[in-house]
């Protein structure tokens, strides 16, 4: 299922300029309708609401046809559906706050699994440094006593397919 960006503001400004129920706003967003409510009981937001209309996300005639009939749910209109699946497919773009302290640890599990792999190939796959990616590999890092090994696709880190083309590229 594809959700549009910021789901939490599309869901506060769904509430607040459309009759949409909370169920139907819940399924768009790709959030749990109790979510949806706590967003509407809440006196002060720190959520700027997003409008779907102006980003392209959703189209006027959808809302007021999801209003008019409340089993009806929204969809994303199929250029963003495209978009997303063209962004998904270059791998992950964005990590986590939580996952950071996670990417030694995902770079030292490639090391170990695909040793063929360069310095090079591993800094770009983990959005990390040439120097950080050796430091790893040649046990010198400061923190290296402290570095849990953990699957970097597992934490979100690289897509699968990504680290696949990878060790197929230094194979050949």
């Amino acid at each position: 299922m594809n959700y549009p960006y910021m789901p939490k503001s599309t869901a506060l400004w769904l509430i607040e300029n459309t009759a949409l129920t909370f169920e139907q706003i819940a399924d768009f967003c790709g959030m749990h309708e109790l979510e949806v409510k706590n967003i509407a009981d809440a006196e002060t937001c720190k959520v700027q609401g997003l409008n779907p209309i102006l980003n392209g996300q959703v189209t006027r005639e959808d809302i007021e046809k999801c209003e008019a009939d409340p089993n009806a749910r929204l969809t994303l209109r199929d250029e963003i559906v495209v978009a997303q699946k063209a962004q998904n497919k270059k791998g992950v773009g964005y990590t986590p706050k939580l996952h950071r302290q996670n990417r030694l640890g995902g770079i030292l599990w490639i090391v170990k699994n695909y040793p063929e792999l360069s310095d090079g190939q591993i800094a770009r796959l983990m959005r990390s440094t040439n120097p950080t990616v050796a430091s790893v590999r040649n046990k010198t890092h400061k923190s290296y006593s402290l570095i849990q090994i953990q699957s970097p696709i597992v934490l979100g880190l690289v897509s699968e397919s990504a680290l696949h083309e990878a060790v197929a590229k230094a194979k050949k």
